[in-house]
This record gives C-alpha cells, structure tokens and sequence, in this order.
C-alpha cells in the first residue's frame, strides 16, 4: 500500500517525550511493524472518508512508544506500542471517538484491524485505538476502557 498521509515521524513524536528528555527513536527492527501499523491507517482513513462523502484526516496522538515512554504514559508493559504495532487517534471531521470506533467494529477483519479499542471513552480527551495485532483472546478484539474498567464491545 502507498502510505502518502503519514511519517515514521509523526508516528513517533511524543509532547510526552519532548518534555520529559525522552528519546523515542524507533529501533531499525520495529520500523517494518511501524509501516504496517501506517498502512492500516490509511485504510481507516479511506474507509472513513468514504463513509463521510469527504476526506477525513486522521490525527495520531500516540504511535510508537519506547518502553521509558511508555511507563511515563502509564501504559501496560505489554502494550502493542512499544512494537511499533498500535496508534491511538482522533477523526474529527468523521465524528466523535465512539462514533468512529462504532464504524469501525463492524468492519475489524476486512480493514486488518487486529484490536479495536474505544478508550478513555467517558474522559473528556477519548480516543481510539488500533492495532495490527489480534489479541490471543477473541474477547479482547473490540472492547471499551472507561472509568469502569475494560468492557466488550463499544459502549459510550
């Protein structure tokens, strides 16, 4: 797949990183995970821009993660960031992160999203989530994160 709306860059820029003196280089082995997780970007994005009739720019606001950055985020040690496998982000002239994430769920393995994620979903910055790889539970492959905790499926 051509991949002409995203960077490694961008992919890896972190305000997280920049304030804490974080170095959040990608290893040269995870740059292959890290086109990968880009080119299904551009997936989404065409996919949503089809469904709206419109271009619809997506926004990362988190790529790759080094695994000090990640614990700095509060991320999981196991987290498909730190491989250059995941991306947290917002399309807002699509709609809100569940609208976009409801759009999403019904279309996972046809798009090549291994795990779609609705998170944050009732914090006042939410976000989605997706990831090339398939959770080895089948129950983990689209859930929400709320102030509740982890539940299947997307729920606002």
């Amino acid at each position: 797949m051509n991949i002409t709306h995203f960077t490694l860059d961008e992919f890896v820029a972190s305000q997280t990183a920049t304030a804490k003196g974080i170095d959040n280089t990608l290893p040269d082995a995870l740059v292959p995970n890290a086109w990968g997780t880009l080119a299904l970007l551009e997936t989404i994005r065409a996919h949503l821009s089809d469904k709206a009739g419109h271009d619809v720019p997506i926004i990362i606001v988190s790529g790759y993660r080094c695994p000090e950055l990640n614990e700095a985020v509060g991320g999981v040690a196991s987290s498909d960031h730190c491989q250059g496998m995941a991306a947290d982000f917002h399309a807002p002239s699509f709609g809100t992160p569940y609208e976009i994430a409801c759009e999403l769920a019904s279309c996972v393995s046809v798009l090549g999203i291994g795990q779609l994620i609705n998170e944050f979903a009732d914090s006042p910055n939410p976000w989605v989530h997706v990831s090339t790889r398939v959770p080895e539970k089948a129950v983990n492959r689209i859930i929400t994160i709320n102030s509740h905790g982890t539940e299947v499926g997307i729920v606002k």
